[in-house]
């Protein structure tokens, strides 16, 4: 297997002959290509979508929470009726 050290030093390698090259320029354009159509999707960082999945839990624990108290007060009413 290829250590850790061994896979930067072949980046870093690769790095250096791409930027002596004119595949900078397209390393470049593609970069711009791919963050030009990134921007245009709706997408949310990963740190987001923990936050708003957090916020749902909470969310869906307060909406068990508060059909447990409907079903209640909907029980005692009943009971009061019959």
């Amino acid at each position: 297997m290829l250590n850790p050290k061994m896979l930067e030093e072949l980046s870093s390698r690769f790095s250096e002959l791409i930027a002596a090259s004119p595949a900078r320029d397209l390393e470049k354009n593609a970069k711009a290509m791919a963050s030009a159509m990134f921007s245009r999707l709706d997408l949310v960082t990963r740190e987001e979508f923990d936050v708003q999945r957090e916020v749902l839990a909470r969310t869906r624990a307060q909406l068990e929470a508060l059909e447990a108290r409907v079903a209640d007060l909907e029980s005692r009413l009943a009971a009061r009726e019959g």
